[in-house]
């Protein structure tokens, strides 16, 4: 299936929320199913599998085959999505501007000879930085900074359109290309959808929604860009490796859009404060200048986010979760969770339509 009317995979795909849920799940695939899809291909002398500890919505293992160290990413979901090809071309691409990203090293996602899509990656041999955040050991100053230069060195990469790529236009040579001709287009693209569901799962009332409808609608110039750049659309601490104080690789780009340069920062914003945006944006700022407008295209993006992370989140029964959640902090809990994404999406109104600075992100939202 194309992307073309996808805004965000984990909550807009057909079958919602597919493996978000706890671990073990039901469509685990077999240990001889991936070893013959590994034979097939590679033909390996020797060839080890173990189960990974992956979190994401993909099914993870890690092989070593004849010898090299590698990390396997399979999607098995019912709609047959065969987005692993584009990503393994992105990050073809990511790696040509010097971010560090692992090499791929295989990738299947035609289901011609096993009925799922696979990709093998370099296995980068550090763990997410998410993990040194929960035990408190993090160099947040430094990594934050190293996140900024690398979102600012990747957006050197400028395809045509807008919004998720389009599978068929880079198979035949045609490159990165997003499946919309307007930006504004693709921002507003399930947008409808995603109010409508937090509205009925409760999580806004029918005001706030009329608040957030106004609030874009006031804003929409802001979303007339004539080209766009690449944007990971998942720039998240569990999506970077390394030791505790610097990058070692940026992983998981199948979300990857062509959208708004302040995207990728207000992303980080869905999870951080502004002393982390701070340094995050001194990063970006040593390589790349800022657009125009460019806090106020930050807000209007960390508002699109929020509400797209408060779907997922609600959706997928984040809010319910505890601390051993990859998404929850240490000592914390689901409806701490719940609170801090009402927050976000309060301050992010607010920034918008004060054109404010950072600071606010550490201000507690009003939301009587």
């Amino acid at each position: 299936m194309s992307r073309r009317d996808i805004y965000y995979w984990k909550c807009d795909r057909p079958a919602a929320f597919h493996g978000t849920g706890p671990r073990p799940r039901a469509d685990e695939v077999s240990e001889a199913a991936i070893r013959f899809a590994l034979e097939d291909h590679f033909h390996p002398e020797t060839l080890t599998l173990s189960p990974a500890a992956g979190q994401g919505n993909h099914l993870t293992w890690n092989a070593e085959i004849d010898g090299a160290p590698v990390f396997l990413r399979i999607e098995n979901g019912p709609e047959g999505d065969g987005y692993l090809e584009m990503e393994s071309a992105i990050l073809g691409e990511v790696a040509k501007t010097g971010v560090p990203v692992p090499r791929v090293l295989g990738c299947d996602a035609s289901r011609t000879r096993v009925p799922f899509a696979w990709q093998a990656l370099e296995r980068i041999p550090f763990p997410d930085l998410n993990q040194w955040q929960k035990a408190g050991t993090l160099d947040a100053d430094a990594v934050a900074f190293a996140i900024g230069e690398n979102v600012a060195r990747w957006q050197e990469i400028c395809p045509a359109g807008f919004g998720p790529y389009n599978l068929n236009v880079w198979r035949e040579g045609r490159g990165l290309y997003g499946w919309h001709g307007e930006y504004s287009g693709y921002f507003r693209l399930r947008l409808d959808d995603h109010l409508t569901a937090l509205v009925t799962g409760g999580f806004l009332d029918h005001a706030q929604r009329a608040e957030i409808v106004a609030t874009i609608d006031e804003h929409s110039s802001l979303l007339e860009i004539g080209r766009g750049c690449l944007v990971h659309k998942d720039l998240a601490l569990w999506n970077v490796l390394g030791p505790r104080d610097r990058v070692a690789a940026f992983i998981d780009f199948d979300d990857a859009i062509s959208g708004d340069p302040m995207d990728d920062l207000s992303l980080l914003a869905c999870f951080h404060d502004a002393t982390f945006l701070e340094r995050a944006f001194a990063g970006y700022a040593s390589q790349r200048e800022f657009p125009s407008d460019h806090l106020r295209r930050f807000w209007l993006h960390l508002l699109r986010n929020i509400i797209v992370k408060a779907v997922i989140r609600l959706g997928a029964g984040y809010f319910n979760r505890d601390s051993g959640f990859f998404l929850i902090g240490s000592g914390a809990s689901g409806a701490d969770l719940r609170r801090f994404t009402e927050d976000r999406l309060a301050l992010a109104l607010r920034g918008l339509r004060e054109d404010a600075s950072l600071n606010l992100l550490d201000q507690i939202a009003d939301r009587t």
